[in-house]
């Protein structure tokens, strides 16, 4: 029989964050439907108030005031959730130094040995972070608190929002029955059929097959994921910041949209740029990428192509970039979005000569980078672009009825530039 408490992992998840860190800056919306996404056009989140009434994200939001006449919409405000994000992790790191970011929203963190250091159970510990988080910020988080991050995760997702849910050792059994294998965390809808077909019936049936024969049906992965359910931590929190990616991808909705064939190739180059600079924050090089165009009508075209080397130099492939944009873009056509994913990413801090290229060339486009990124440290991103972005850079993304600015952008305190913001957004409130 597995102990009570042999590892104590804390999950903690925002509830609704964005339209959450919302209500937290304007009190007067508590208990209010609030939608974000007025830039895009469609709901890019929604509160509770808001999803009770049948509003989902990816909903238009002229369906949007249909279903809630007085629903408030608001553009996306990045910049804000980021700070309250930051700060909530801040708050989890004076329980504990292991905390891993796992995203804007949701982080975990590990409390085995910390009973006696802060006089509390693991489960007041976990209670004390929820606390501290909701007062402080203003926003409700549910958490949950097992002895493994998949089980930190079901117990988390048991009783949003606002919940807490603790799954000791000796109750694992009671969460996991009935708990459909797709619910778990790293289980997909065709693992998830596979698991039908070899006779599993839920979570718990699943935790319950010998090791012998977990390994005989299941890769490593899915051979891990039976370990956490059965309480053994196989994961572990890590406090790293994540440098390692399969893919990078950049899409930006723009509106009113537009039939204009440089502007829609600029807004293309300008993901494509976007991309790349994560590319070379993580020193990481692409063998390829995925090209696509949104039309109006949320149609989609698509061109995936080879580099002729690993690069994360925008110069080396825009010549790539316009063939492909030439395969997709269709005259008179209105388009909403463009995007990029960049593909086959591998470790390198410097692009490698491809069999027939100039060695110098090369020198020079890493020389040249180098110094556009920094300028971009120094100066802000996109101080230096490609001249067939300009279109892209010299408009505002969004204008006419969807181009209103997030406040926090447009206030301006002692010492901030348009580029450096203070991470207070709290203050807002107070100074606008």
């Amino acid at each position: 029989m597995i102990g009570s408490w042999p590892r104590a992992i804390v999950h903690i998840d925002g509830d609704a964050f964005f339209a959450s860190v919302e209500q937290a800056m304007h009190p007067e919306w508590k208990g209010r439907a609030v939608i974000t996404g007025k830039e895009r056009g469609i709901v890019a989140a929604a509160s509770y108030e808001a999803k009770a009434k049948g509003v989902a994200r990816g909903t238009p939001l002229w369906e949007v005031k249909k279903i809630i006449p007085d629903a408030i919409i608001v553009p996306s405000d990045y910049e804000t959730y980021s700070l309250f994000s930051k700060r909530m992790f801040e708050i989890m790191r004076r329980f504990t130094n292991i905390v891993e970011e796992y995203s804007i929203d949701e982080a975990f963190a590990d409390i085995t040995g910390l009973r006696r250091p802060l006089r509390a159970s693991y489960v007041d510990i976990a209670k004390r972070m929820k606390t501290a988080i909701q007062a402080e910020l203003g926003i409700t988080v549910t958490v949950g608190l097992s002895l493994s991050k998949v089980l930190a995760k079901i117990a988390s997702k048991r009783n949003k929002p606002d919940g807490f849910t603790a799954i000791p050792g000796t109750k694992i059994h009671e969460f996991l029955a009935g708990l459909d294998v797709e619910k778990l965390w790293g289980i997909g809808a065709r693992t998830a059929a596979y698991c039908r077909q070899l006779g599993i019936k839920d979570s718990l049936d699943l935790a319950r097959r010998d090791e012998a024969w977990i390994a005989k049906h299941f890769t490593k992965p899915h051979q891990e994921l039976w370990a956490e359910l059965n309480g053994e931590s196989v994961y572990p929190v890590t406090t790293e910041e994540k440098s390692s990616y399969y893919t990078i991808g950049k899409t930006r909705t723009f509106t009113p949209p537009s039939a204009d064939k440089s502007y829609v190739f600029a807004q293309l180059l300008k993901n494509v740029e976007n991309a790349c600079i994560k590319a070379r924050r993580h020193k990481l090089l692409a063998h390829g990428a995925v090209f696509f165009l949104k039309t109006q009508e949320f149609r989609h075209a698509a061109v995936e192509a080879a580099f002729t080397r690993a690069t994360a130099y925008p110069m080396d492939v825009v010549d790539i970039v316009r063939d492909a944009f030439e395969t997709m873009y269709r005259p008179r056509t209105q388009y909403r979005a463009t995007g990029v994913v960049l593909l086959g990413l591998e470790p390198g801090g410097a692009a490698q000569l491809s069999l027939f290229e100039p060695a110098l060339r090369l020198e020079k486009m890493q020389k040249l980078y180098a110094a556009v990124d920094d300028l971009a440290a120094r100066m802000g991103k996109h101080a230096v672009h490609l001249a067939g972005s300009a279109a892209a850079h010299k408009t505002p993304q969004h204008v006419q009825d969807r181009g209103d600015i997030p406040i926090r952008k447009l206030t301006r305190l002692k010492g901030e530039t348009g580029r450096i913001h203070l991470t207070i957004p709290l203050l807002l409130r107070r100074v606008r």
